[in-house]
């Protein structure tokens, strides 16, 4: 936005100094006129004959006056814009830093020096949202580009299924048919869940209330096929655990946990995955626990970045992933204001804990 030229912040301080200096010099000034030459007499003799008279003083006074109120004014401008500049000083780094940032590198830091005041609270304060500012959009740089790869993949291989049928026309057609309806099945979950990513980011979403420990059921019921398939025992458990969300993200939500602990379970069968649901400290709280392998502790806190997909959790088969399970889950816990944490379960397997904002 254009705006008419002004006066810049360093003259307007040195002018408001100056002004200050000569005002309270002025000041000064008047009281001493005011207190102490009214005493002289206004004689032609003076005091006694012996003291000059108030006209005199006056005379000697008046030049010496003016004089000290010049002086004081170039003291106020000069010292004024040297004080001036010394105050603003943070602030012309704290400009430049923006300037630096606003063409694109967000790797620059202010870095203010001394004690803690107004300008070095604001410098650490702009530090801090540079820094965050610039790991966002490397997560942003990386989900786009991980993003591209995802969905190139599934589309090179079905160029390279159709490549193949018109260079062979008398291969069975039943497999390509076949083998293209999957590439295209998981292209389309993997849209399905870019979108349902980006849609728990944004927030946009109808709030209303919710029991997690309906939606619990809901998500465990639909997955128990699964489950028997794998020879995996699920148990819900718990109490009701209002909250207030959409019904829509928050099944999302519990399905691809359930989900992702049905798979990431023990693969021989024998395994256990529980959902548990309750009320504690004015939070509704769902937990999913499941067996499987020991989990790394330095990995726990990489599950929730998109597209990856942990050592160990990688899946070849029909339920194999993208790698967004996790990421969709801490969108919709960050879209309704919760919080979510992962832990790795002594005896092995994940615990996975949602705690969301409870109602009455």
């Amino acid at each position: 936005m254009t705006r008419p030229p002004g006066l810049s912040a360093r003259l307007k301080l040195t002018l408001s100094y100056a002004g200050l200096v000569l005002v309270t010099g002025a000041v000064l000034l008047a009281v001493v006129w005011m207190y102490l030459l009214r005493y002289v007499p206004d004689k032609p003799q003076g005091l006694i004959g012996i003291s000059p008279s108030r006209y005199l003083l006056t005379r000697i006074f008046g030049p010496a006056a003016a004089v000290a109120l010049v002086i004081l004014l170039v003291f106020g401008l000069v010292g004024g814009w040297i004080l001036a500049g010394r105050m603003l000083a943070p602030l012309t780094r704290i400009a430049d830093a923006a300037r630096t940032a606003a063409n694109g590198s967000l790797s620059h830091r202010i870095r203010l020096e001394g004690r803690e005041d107004e300008f070095r609270e604001l410098a650490d304060v702009f530090d801090t949202m540079l820094e965050q500012l610039e790991s966002h959009v490397a997560e942003q740089r990386r989900f786009a580009a991980n993003a591209s790869h995802e969905l190139r993949t599934p589309l090179a291989i079905s160029q390279a299924l159709l490549d193949v049928a018109r260079k062979d026309p008398s291969r069975d057609q039943s497999e390509l048919v076949e083998r293209l309806h999957t590439v295209n099945t998981r292209a389309i979950d993997l849209t399905e869940a870019l979108l349902v990513l980006s849609r728990g980011d944004r927030g946009s979403f109808t709030r209303e209330p919710v029991d997690l420990s309906l939606v619990a059921e809901e998500a465990a019921e639909t997955l128990l096929p699964l489950a028997e398939q794998r020879g995996i025992a699920l148990d819900v458990t718990g109490e009701a655990a209002r909250t207030v969300g959409s019904a829509e993200l928050l099944l999302r939500m519990v399905m691809n946990l359930v989900q992702n602990a049905i798979v990431h379970n023990v693969p021989e069968g024998g395994g256990t995955v529980t959902v548990h649901t309750e009320s504690q400290h004015q939070a509704s709280v769902l937990r999913v626990e499941n067996t499987g392998h020991p989990v790394p502790a330095e990995l726990v806190p990489t599950l929730t970045e998109p597209f990856h997909r942990g050592t160990g959790r990688v899946r070849t088969d029909e339920h194999a992933g993208a790698g967004l399970g996790l990421a969709i889950v801490a969108s919709i816990v960050r879209a309704h204001e919760g919080a979510l944490d992962l832990a790795p379960r002594p005896t092995g397997g994940l615990r996975v804990t949602v705690r969301l904002p409870g109602t009455p």
